[in-house]
């Protein structure tokens, strides 16, 4: 079934990037196993998925020690700097920095690994008192001290947009997003980056998201099915 249904998202992120003139290559799929367990990790990647979604830090040190070694894990969840060290030391790529302290933390632990860790800025884009993320407004403060830090590389932002009914209300979000990537890049500030990335879109939405420009799309439910409580 998994096979069958990643099957099915690559088929529709083709189409999505054909309509919008892209292309396929330049757009990641992050597989969200989120309250999966690890089998459905093993389970992906003999289909040919790799790259995974996590968002808590507990169930990031169950299953890593039991993936497939070349399944990378991106944090995609809240993360406090007091779990810093161990999305350090296990993450590939942590997509929801938000703030100095946490980033501080993270190159603090990546000095000790002799590591570089990727990470996205995570941007409130739509102002919702419900998520995380800096504001737009602070985002270049923040991506200017991250710059700083030795052993960090921003890659690029990332959101999650208000919770919308129907697809076609995020892509305002979307496009403001992209909008304010292509800002920060001209100010220089995604330096290290070839071409900074984008993550936003998930089951709902996704099509949407990569015709407003996403260069990763987070998909967990059309994937995996429903989660497990």
């Amino acid at each position: 079934m998994i096979a069958k249904n990643l099957n099915n998202i690559n088929t529709q992120i083709a189409a999505a990037a054909q309509k919008s003139g892209r292309d396929r290559a330049e757009i990641k799929l992050v597989a969200v196993s989120k309250r999966f367990p690890v089998e459905t990790i093993i389970e992906a990647c003999k289909a040919g998925q790799f790259l995974f979604g996590e968002n808590y830090i507990q169930e990031v040190t169950q299953k890593k020690p039991e993936a497939p070694e070349n399944a990378c894990i991106h944090f995609i969840g809240n993360l406090q700097s007091n779990k810093a060290k161990i999305a350090a030391e296990l993450c590939d790529m942590v997509q929801t920095v938000d703030r100095e302290k946490l980033g501080k933390a993270l190159n603090k632990h990546c000095i000790t690994l002799n590591k570089t860790l990727d990470v996205l800025v995570q941007v409130n884009i739509g102002n919702d008192p419900n998520k995380s993320g800096v504001d737009k407004e602070k985002a270049a403060e923040l991506i200017r001290k991250l710059n700083a830090l030795s052993n960090l590389k921003v890659c690029g932002l990332m959101t999650i947009p208000p919770l919308s009914n129907t697809p076609e209300e995020s892509r305002v979000y979307f496009r403001d997003l992209r909008l304010l990537l292509e800002d920060l890049t001209e100010q220089g500030l995604f330096s290290s980056c070839i071409k900074p990335e984008l993550s936003m879109g998930m089951s709902g939405d996704f099509h949407v998201a990569i015709e407003e420009g996403a260069t990763i799309i987070r998909v967990g439910t059309a994937i995996f099915g429903q989660r497990l409580t």
